[in-house]
């Protein structure tokens, strides 16, 4: 925005944009400046609004709440720089940002503004003298007893132009206006102008300070290596404000700020499937979308200790973007209930399902709140305009689990679409004409016709909840699997980032993409491959030699073991096979496929959030059905690395099916 003291017509001339809208300079900046207006630029930031939604679902319960009155000193925030757990911190997420927090020792608001300033082409190659310093493992230089002043509380180091400006000051005498003109010649490297100052400088300095000319000439060297790459402190001080009102909100109301960044995120289910893997591991479960129970957006709830939470965030699965350094206790993860106003979970969102259309789902809402729940396919139908209740909405709704609570299959809902659709559009036509039932709405329809369908595969359904919600809701392609993870005690993706380039690893998962290609100069054929276990995902090219010997394996939902090695050229690691193989599921008790141990165990899997009082719980349920079924107990761990107990003979239960429903919270498998 260019700014005057009067109309800008007297100073400039105008005109339109090319779309014909805005009015805009016809000077660039540089006449801008020389005629001396101002020139200011207005950033929107996402961030922001994502504060401004947390603060309103805060509000709902500490309406007092604002962020004018927190401490800037809260050790709980600045753990969770120190522990790298920055997805959702502002200016933190990168995985460069958040390796560099993990080793910064973050201890006062200072610290994270200069890590903002650091983090950027130019002043990265200071950051290791800035922490050894800041550390004590190397002792802090002034090249001038007077920079101590200027450069104490960056431990020796120039980050901000507002230092090189200040050292001008007091070293040579210059006016800030002086210093500011200083800088800014110094930051566009303009030769002729450098020579100038440069000869100022030195004669300021003598005259000043009685520096030698010597001293004057390396101090000028210092201040002109900073100044071409030196952060302005106050934009830096207003970004990391910013940056510790969002982690302050994750520390204190983890829930509610959760829900602001998954609100904010309704169109990106990739991104979303990363803050699901982040709630996972905070102990945040994420409730499946419900057209009875969702808002629009993301929506905190309180689901109590024991209660079946359906498909819920054990199942959950990360795209990418997890930090592999995540260091986080059981005791830090159910910190989350703990805080904040309570909650402990948070309901998806109808607008951020796929192929559902925001307007379309404000509509439907806004009926439920004003006439009731939905009790049918055909009542949603019939209740809703058929140019809202269209055939793809009802579809993504289906698929994405929405319709659930009618306790039927998925795919005979899926089959019954065309017949609701078609019912709600005639009797639309009716009401339009004039012609209403005898029976009028008291007793519309609450029932579709059942019509046999063939279900769905465990594949297909989570395929379909993967690609509409972007995790999985009612399980996980490797539940299965659960058991001979545990046993071949392979790598987690997320670990693979502690490795060194070129590093040799063994991982396994499920296959979720494969792109067959050739190679360009001999036409040989290869692959890419992306292969996810529980919390992430990686990129994995298979060049020819092994591609001939593994391509039958290769199709998407194949469970596979990878050999490889590490690429780790780009920010986000990639591998390179050596060696793929089929995975086949096991049997609980570890039995090979096609045994007949008609004693198989029951497998329970355990998250990071689990409670004492739930596995009180469990020990509980299981004392309470004896029998001959042993029990194996499967706890996730937050490195990814799974832990596999026995529960001993003292624990073996009759699996019935009132003990299947009050284990299904922790039930992976049970085979008779």
């Amino acid at each position: 925005m260019v700014i005057a003291d009067r109309d800008l017509s007297d100073y400039i001339p105008l005109c339109r944009d090319v779309k014909g809208n805005d009015v805009i300079s016809q000077y660039a900046m540089g006449p801008l400046n020389d005629l001396g207006l101002l020139k200011m630029d207005f950033l929107g930031l996402k961030t922001l609004t994502v504060i401004e939604d947390t603060l309103a679902l805060i509000h709902q319960g500490e309406p007092n709440f604002s962020l004018k009155d927190i401490p800037l000193d809260d050790s709980a925030t600045f753990s969770l720089y120190n522990r790298g757990e920055t997805i959702g911190l502002f200016q933190m997420e990168s995985g460069g940002m958040t390796s560099l927090s993990k080793q910064f020792d973050v201890k006062k608001l200072d610290d994270i503004i200069a890590l903002i300033a650091l983090y950027r082409p130019g002043p990265m190659e200071l950051i290791p003298e800035y922490v050894k310093a800041k550390k004590g493992i190397t002792p802090i230089k002034y090249l001038h007893p007077l920079l101590e002043d200027i450069c104490a509380d960056t431990y020796g180091v120039m980050i901000y132009q507002e230092q090189v400006m200040a050292a001008a000051s007091k070293l040579a005498g210059y006016s800030l206006a002086q210093a500011d003109l200083l800088r800014r010649a110094m930051g566009k490297k303009d030769k002729e102008k450098m020579a100038k100052e440069r000869k100022n400088f030195i004669e300021g300095c003598a005259r000043t300070n009685k520096i030698p000319e010597k001293k004057a000439n390396a101090i000028f060297d210092l201040l002109e290596k900073f100044a071409g790459y030196g952060f302005n402190k106050s934009h830096s001080a207003a970004y990391g404000v910013i940056s510790y009102q969002t982690a302050y909100l994750k520390a204190h109301y983890p829930v509610e700020f959760m829900a602001g960044l998954l609100s904010n995120e309704i169109n990106n289910t990739e991104k979303i499937s990363v803050f699901v893997g982040e709630c996972k591991r905070m102990g945040v479960s994420i409730l499946p979308p419900d057209v009875n129970k969702s808002g629009l957006k993301f929506i905190p709830e309180t689901v109590a200790a024991g209660a079946d939470r359906g498909s819920d965030v054990a199942h959950s699965q990360s795209a990418g973007g997890s930090d592999p350094g995540y260091s986080s206790s059981t005791e830090t993860s159910n910190a989350a209930a703990a805080r904040g106003s309570g909650y402990n979970a948070i309901r998806y969102g109808l607008a951020a399902i796929k192929h559902v259309g925001e307007a379309a789902m404000e509509t439907a809402i806004r009926e439920r709140e004003q006439r009731g729940d939905f009790t049918s396919l055909e009542e949603f139908c019939a209740r809703l305009d058929s140019r809202v209740a269209n055939r793809k909405m009802l579809e993504s709704l289906i698929k994405a689990g929405a319709f659930d609570f009618l306790g039927r299959d998925r795919s005979e809902l899926f089959s019954c679409i065309d017949d609701a659709v078609m019912a709600s559009a005639a009797a639309q036509r009716d009401r339009m004409a004039g012609q209403v039932s005898l029976f009028d709405e008291a007793t519309a329809p609450t029932g579709s016709r059942k019509r046999p369908a063939a279900p769905w595969s465990e594949h297909e359904k989570l395929s379909y909840e993967k690609e509409l919600l972007g995790f999985y809701v009612s399980g996980h392609p490797l539940d299965a699997y659960a058991d001979v993870f545990a046993v071949k005690n392979y790598r987690s993706i997320a670990s693979l980032g502690a490795l060194d380039d070129r590093a040799p690893f063994k991982i396994a998962g499920a296959i979720v993409r494969v792109e067959k290609k050739f190679t360009r100069k001999e036409g040989k054929p290869f692959a890419v491959v992306w292969i996810e276990d529980r919390a992430d995902m990686l990129e994995v090219v298979v060049w020819n030699e092994v591609y001939l010997k593994a391509s039958a394996a290769l199709e998407a939902g194949r469970v596979i073991e990878i050999k490889g090695t590490l690429d780790k050229r780009d920010e986000i690691p990639r591998a390179v096979a050596q060696e793929i193989r089929t995975l086949s599921p096991r049997k609980p008790n570890g039995a090979t496929e096609g045994s007949t141990d008609k004693e198989s165990a029951v497998l329970l899997q355990f998250s990071p959030a689990t409670t004492r009082d739930e596995l009180r719980e469990v020990r509980r349920i299981l004392a309470s059905s004896p029998g001959r079924r042993p029990v194996r107990l499967l706890f996730d761990r937050p490195n990814g690395n799974a832990l596999r107990l026995d529960a001993g003979a003292g624990f073996s239960v009759n699996l019935t099916r009132d003990l299947e429903e009050k284990l299904s919270r922790w039930l992976v498998t049970a085979e008779s």
